[in-house]
Order: structure tokens, then C-alpha cells, then sequence
């Protein structure tokens, strides 16, 4: 898309601004700034001829711009950029990494003021500036401009990173601070390309009032699952990665096996909850299995296939999450079949998994996915495991992405069953390479842009090398009560918004005089879909301390 108004930032010779009007679009608009006044630049040739062909092309230019202060210099009838850029920021001198991290802090928050709702902000950096992977070779933290962590304060993320190419605006001659020092070396510049994240919010949990047959249930969402209940990914028209999966995995399937007839997989669980008198979370499909068995219109020889979100508790790891997508297949058949069955639909249930796993992967790579049924120790029961090398560090051991069980969990006197449960949002990760489950809750709407519908497509995230922060945790434990760390890992997910990426025991210590015992744990904090703050971070902390002090009944050190 054509990007209607261009802000240029921190223009010294205004070079950049006269070589890219040239490759612009006629219907762009370019506003041109500079941070010196008019009067500076009388004894600067080159700024002057730029500015003579600035005029001539009707460009606005404005002299004493303050790149910290841009609401004050623009009306606010004269704001909603599509872009800004800013070309090699700098304090001027000898100034040092602390001072341009303020410079570009106060400059995004100073964007927020005058970008458009979809804008961009491109900033150009020296090679390691930045202090991202991105950078060839790459600046230790502390050393660097972080600057994701600075343009977070604006409520900015890093969407893009692309090489600055000097070819793109010929002309352009880069000048040091108000034309003075030498210029930047641009060997190896990148230009940053941020945009605006949604805000954080105040947790405030959701209430629900749930219709079965003729009762009406009422319920609270919980905290540790706020945004993620009532989301309807799997029904239609929602196009999110879930359903995608979800209904490539069910057609491969019904090649091999007649489906049932059309019914309402939701109406057994809704009978089953009405006899249970009381709304409850269901941790599995499983729990619906008598259910549908006994229904009416049960076929033996069919598939009948359930699916819908489940939840549980966990701790906080990587690949383990509080909410997903599950796909429950039911398949009953006489007991005399189940030895020429059962090997055929293993086969073909493998087969289905593969395909959808290599999809993405390109002809020839290096990189593989692989699935693996893995033997029960009762003889009868699978585990269904899969791998993927794109995943990288953070995914050395297989996946579990479902389950097979064959064991007779149903009395029934001629049939025998399988019962076959996917973890789709595990799938999805895998075939779409997403590293991180929690982009498939977000309620960012570019999430979904990058899927094309019905198709398995590599994800591109619009939120690259977002900043963590790490702080520790300690605390006395009540001799009174047993310590419950699954409980303790609910809260930090509560509290932190889903934030908090892992929590790691550190150390145990015992008083040796009262013989109380303290436990101290190490979180760290990362958020995949917005701007996260140091600010922010240590509220979410303070917080913490509170919650598991009321909570958990421990007393912070």
C-alpha cells in the first residue's frame, strides 16, 4: 500500500529527503524536518542546492524540529503520518550509549504523538547500534541502543529489519550531528521498522452466562485464562491457523474411514454438564467419550470426530500451555476386526500428521519434522511425539501432540474403541513454524492478516527480538501449609498477563536458628505480541509479591 504522509526526521543537509522524492510516488505527501535552523545552514552548499530542489517539488520543510518534541511542532490537524523516518540519530560528540537510548526513547514516545493508527517508524542504525540478533557482528546488551527496548516506551515493537541500502537514495550524503562531526560509517546499517502494538490493559476477568437446554450457568472467567475463553477459532468464518489445521487433519482422516453423520458434538457434553448440575472447565474431549458412545446415532465403523478448546493447569514452560485446541476421533468396531484395523489407521493417522508438518519446509532444506508413535507400557496405548528442527534451542525433545488409546475404557460387550486426541494449537506451531503459543491468543489483528485461508504458510511475526527482563523472588514459606508450586506458577501467569516465559528455581535455604525454610525463584519476563516495559515489568512484579503473599499464604523476604 502506498503510504499517504511522510514525516523525515533529524534532516541535516536534507539529502536524504531530496534523492527520495525522486523514487516517491507524485500522490505522497513529504514533510521534511531538520533539527537546526535555517540560519545554520547559510555556509552548507550541499544543504542549500537540496533545499533549492525540495522547494521546487512543493516539499514542506520545517527548521528547529525537536525529534522529542514533534506534537509541539505539528497542529494536530497536521499529524497522522503513514511513516517516519529518522536516518542515524545521535546525541552529537562523544555522547555515549546511555544518552542515545534517552534520545531514542523520548523520540518514539514523541511518534506516538503524530503516527497513524497502521503507521511506521523506520530508524537507520550504524551497524551494532542496535543491539539485536539482526546485527552482524552483534553488540553485547548493555552495550548497545536497545533499541526494541527504547521504542517500547512509545508502545512500539520491531516488525522489520532490512539492510539500509544507500542505492535506494543515491544522493544522500550522511552528515554527523548539525553537519559538524564526521560522517557515520553506514557499512552494514540497518533500518528498524516499528510499529504500534496493542496496549496492555487491566486484567479485569470476564463474566459469562452459559444457555443449556434450559438452565442458565453463570461463571467468572479465571484470571490465569483471561482473553482466551469464547474465542471461536474452530468455528466458521474464523480463518485462524487452528480451524486451517483442523480441517486438513479431519479430511485426510475421512479418506480412509466413512464419517459419521452430521451432529452436534457440543450437544453430549451439554447433557453431561446439565446432570453434573455445576460449570467446570473441561481438561480433555475425553471427558465426553460415554457420551457420544452411547448416543443414538453412534455408528460402529465411522468416525466420529469432536473438537473444541480444553484447559488445565500447568507450569510455565515453553511448550505447555493453560489453553488449546483439541481433537478427540472416535472410532468403534467389532473386537474380531480390531487386529486389521487398528494398523491401518495408525498408518494412515502417521501419514496425515507428516503432511501436514512438511509443508512448509522448502525443497532441499536441512531442517526436518518428524512424527513417532511411542508405545505405552501397558502394551496398548500410544504417545504420539514430533519434532522439529526449526524450533531451534528452545525444542530439543520431541512434542507430545496427541495420544493414542486402544485400551477398552468403555465397557461394551462387542466393540472396542480408539480414541485419537490431537493438540492442535501444537500442531499449528509446528507446521506454521511459530515458536510461540501464545501469538495464537492475540487479539492483534495481524496475527491473522498473515495467513491466507486454508493454506499451511511459514509465519512471519510482526513482533521480532522483543526485550526480556529477569527478576528473583524470594520468600518464606508457612509452616502451616504445604507449598503448591503448580499453584505458584497459576499466579505468575495471572499476574503477568501471560508475560512471564519461565520461572527457575534457584535455591532453597533454611534458617538455622528458627529452621524456617525460604525458597527463591528466577522470572523471566518477554512479551510476544507487545511493548513490554521495564516500568510495566516491575508493577507486574510488585504485584506478584502481593498475590502469592494473599494467595499462597508466604511471606516475601
Amino acid at each position: 500500500m502506498v503510504p499517504g504522509r511522510l514525516l523525515l526526521v533529524g534532516e541535516g543537509n536534507f539529502s536524504f529527503a531530496a534523492s527520495l522524492i525522486d523514487a516517491l510516488d507524485p500522490r505522497v505527501s513529504v514533510t521534511a524536518t531538520g533539527f537546526q535552523h535555517r540560519a545554520d545552514l547559510e555556509g552548507d552548499s550541499v544543504a542549500l542546492e537540496n533545499l533549492q530542489r525540495l522547494r521546487e517539488r512543493g516539499i514542506e520543510v520545517r527548521f528547529g524540529v525537536d525529534c522529542t518534541q514533534l506534537a509541539h511542532a505539528l497542529q494536530a490537524d497536521d499529524r497522522d503520518f503513514d511513516r517516519i523516518y529518522f536516518n542515524f540519530p545521535h546525541c552529537g560528540r562523544k555522547a555515549g550509549v546511555a544518552k542515545n537510548r534517552e534520545l531514542l526513547a523520548k523520540f518514539f514516545q514523541s511518534c506516538a504523538d503524530v503516527l497513524a493508527k497502521e503507521g511506521e517508524v523506520h530508524v537507520s542504525l550504524c551497524r551494532g547500534q542496535g543491539g539485536t540478533p539482526a546485527d552482524k557482528p552483534q553488540r553485547e546488551w548493555h552495550n548497545s541502543w536497545q533499541v526494541v527496548a527504547m521504542a517500547a516506551l512509545g508502545g512500539f515493537i520491531l516488525s522489520d529489519v532490512c539492510p539500509f541500502s544507500c542505492e535506494a537514495v543515491p544522493g544522500y550524503k550522511c552528515t554527523g550531528y548539525r553537519s559538524q562531526d564526521r560522517p557515520f560509517h553506514i557499512e552494514g546499517a540497518l533500518t528498524h521498522i516499528f510499529t504500534q502494538s496493542l496496549p496492555f490493559e487491566s486484567s479485569q476477568p470476564r463474566k459469562f452466562r452459559v444457555r443449556l437446554e434450559d438452565q442458565w450457568f453463570y461463571f467468572t472467567e479465571p484470571e490465569a485464562l483471561s482473553g482466551k475463553l469464547n474465542r471461536r477459532f474452530l468455528e466458521a468464518p474464523s480463518c485462524h491457523p487452528v480451524r486451517t489445521i483442523n480441517e486438513k487433519l479431519i479430511a485426510e482422516l475421512e479418506c480412509t474411514l466413512p464419517k459419521s453423520p452430521v451432529r452436534d458434538g457440543c450437544k453430549a457434553a451439554q447433557e453431561e454438564i446439565c446432570e453434573q448440575v455445576k460449570l467446570g472447565l473441561r481438561p480433555s474431549l475425553l471427558v465426553h467419550v460415554e457420551a457420544v458412545i452411547h448416543s443414538p446415532d453412534f455408528l460402529p465403523g465411522s468416525l466420529h470426530i469432536l473438537s473444541g478448546p480444553v484447559f488445565r493447569k500447568c507450569h510455565i514452560l515453553p511448550f505447555m500451555m493453560p489453553a488449546f485446541h483439541e481433537t478427540l476421533f472416535i472410532l468403534g468396531f467389532n473386537k474380531d476386526m480390531k487386529e486389521s484395523c487398528l494398523p491401518s489407521l495408525l498408518d494412515h493417522l502417521k501419514d496425515a500428521l507428516g503432511n501436514l508438518l512438511t509443508q512448509t519446509l522448502q525443497e532441499g532444506s536441512s531442517l526436518s519434522t518428524s512424527v513417532e508413535f511411542v508405545l505405552q507400557p501397558n502394551g496398548k496405548d500410544y504417545i504420539i511425539h514430533a519434532k522439529s528442527l526449526n524450533f531451534g534451542p528452545d525444542c530439543t525433545e520431541n512434542l507430545i501432540v496427541g495420544s493414542i488409546v486402544t485400551s477398552t475404557i468403555v465397557k461394551h460387550k462387542l466393540q472396542c474403541f480408539v480414541f485419537v486426541s490431537i493438540n492442535l494449537d501444537l500442531l499449528v506451531m509446528l507446521a506454521y513454524d511459530i515458536s510461540d503459543w501464545r501469538i495464537l491468543w492475540t487479539f492483534d489483528n495481524r496475527f491473522l492478516k498473515r495467513f491466507a485461508a486454508g493454506k499451511i504458510e511459514h509465519f512471519e511475526s510482526y513482533s521480532l527480538y522483543p526485550p526480556h527482563y529477569v527478576h528473583d523472588v524470594s520468600f518464606w514459606l508457612d509452616e502451616k501449609k504445604a507449598f503448591d508450586e503448580l499453584e505458584f506458577h497459576t499466579v505468575a501467569r495471572a499476574v503477568s498477563q501471560d508475560t512471564i516465559v519461565s520461572v527457575q528455581f534457584l535455591d532453597r535455604f533454611q534458617h538455622p536458628e528458627t529452621r524456617q525454610v525460604s525458597l527463591c525463584y528466577r522470572l523471566t519476563y518477554r512479551a510476544c505480541d507487545k511493548a513490554l516495559t521495564p516500568q510495566l515489568v516491575a508493577a507486574m512484579q510488585f504485584q506478584f509479591r502481593r498475590e502469592i503473599q494473599r494467595q499462597l499464604h508466604v511471606s516475601p523476604r
